[in-house]
């Protein structure tokens, strides 16, 4: 009797140990599973959910296919939306224009002018070889992005039309050569988005920048964006009493740039750095490759985030032609970039004209 209570007693204790075992097995994986799950959800980046994305995803075929790196380059054809001080190394007149191809009924396209203006002295009466006594640059451009084919419907969930948004921000830059090393210069920009019927809103704001030339080679950067920049809503015109008025501030960027080209070299690289007042921390980089006469091929990184590594990096690849014509130039531009999240990736189209 004793031998057989022993028995059942051995047998319960070990059951009651695997039940236990057991107990704290799948506890314990159930804790990992959660913990693992957290730690794998890809970290939230503020700037994600701020105004103005459009506007921050670059300037044509060339600015993206060099991954955005452009706010020290002096080179080739010049835009001031990375940098207003850029305007006053451009040579001769540019004209560039460019589509994208977007998933999800998306558009994004692009439309600029760069001028420089040389300022001689009364006395000089020879123009050749002499020097300007200033140099001033003008840019004016146009950013327009939107969404087309939302499908409309009302409170019962019937289709009622095709929806459309349309956001655009213009752009007029003013650029000084201070001297042979040092430039400046200032853009004014102007938001206008169409929401939705009577809901729409317009927005000013301000980028300066300054560049200097360490030497025939180097180049630094210095640029401050959107100052100022925001979105001011009023949606009682829709609501009735119901609606309401909010402001939506532009995230404020501060880039450091640098590009190197030695003389004679037909290979140009870019590198800059962006801090946001919305916690991002990104370095981009840029080379470009002159590998026959008027071809180039280039490429780039963006988006490459210190801050948050679960960003998405965005490289980009690109290349250009161009066929002169007297003292007029037609060139064709195209860039790749992968989109993270999207079914497709983007592709940019563009033609520059220099004159």
């Amino acid at each position: 009797m004793t031998k057989n209570l022993s028995y059942f007693s051995g047998k319960i204790l070990r059951f009651a140990q695997n039940d236990i075992v057991k107990i704290i097995f799948h506890k314990s994986l159930i804790i990992f599973l959660i913990g693992y799950s957290a730690f794998a959800q890809p970290k939230f980046s503020e700037i994600a959910s701020k105004p103005g994305a459009f506007s921050r995803m670059g300037f044509g075929a060339r600015g993206i296919g060099m991954g955005n790196a452009m706010s020290a380059v002096t080179d080739g054809n010049i835009v001031s939306y990375y940098n207003p001080a850029l305007s006053v190394f451009q040579e001769n007149n540019s004209f560039q224009t460019s589509y994208s191809f977007l998933s999800l009924d998306r558009s994004l396209n692009f439309l600029n002018f760069t001028r420089r203006f040389d300022f001689y002295s009364s006395k000089d009466t020879l123009k050749e070889n002499r020097e300007p006594r200033s140099t001033a640059g003008f840019s004016i451009g146009v950013i327009n992005a939107g969404v087309s084919n939302i499908d409309g419907r009302d409170n019962q969930g019937f289709h009622t039309e095709e929806l459309s948004t349309s956001e655009n921000q213009f752009f007029l830059g003013l650029g000084i050569k201070f001297s042979k090393k040092f430039a400046a210069g200032v853009n004014a920009k102007l938001y206008y988005y169409k929401l939705y019927e009577d809901v729409n809103s317009t927005g000013i704001g301000l980028d300066i920048g300054a560049l200097y030339k360490l030497n025939n080679e180097w180049n630094i950067s210095l640029v401050i964006t959107d100052i100022n920049s925001k979105y001011e809503w009023d949606t009682n015109p829709v609501y009735g009493q119901e609606g309401s008025s909010t402001k939506d501030k532009f995230p404020l960027l501060k880039k450091i740039g640098a590009s190197y080209k030695s003389e004679g070299s037909d290979i140009l690289a870019a590198a800059e750095f962006e801090n946001s007042n919305a916690g991002t921390n990104i370095i981009r980089l840029g080379v470009e490759y002159n590998i026959y006469e008027n071809l180039y091929i280039r490429g780039g990184i963006d988006k490459f985030n210190l801050s948050n590594t679960d960003m998405p990096v965005k490289p980009a690849l690109g290349f250009s032609y161009s066929k002169s014509f007297g003292s007029l130039s037609i060139g064709f531009d195209y860039a790749f970039m992968i989109e993270p999240y999207s079914p497709q990736d983007r592709h940019i189209v563009g033609v520059n004209i220099n004159f």
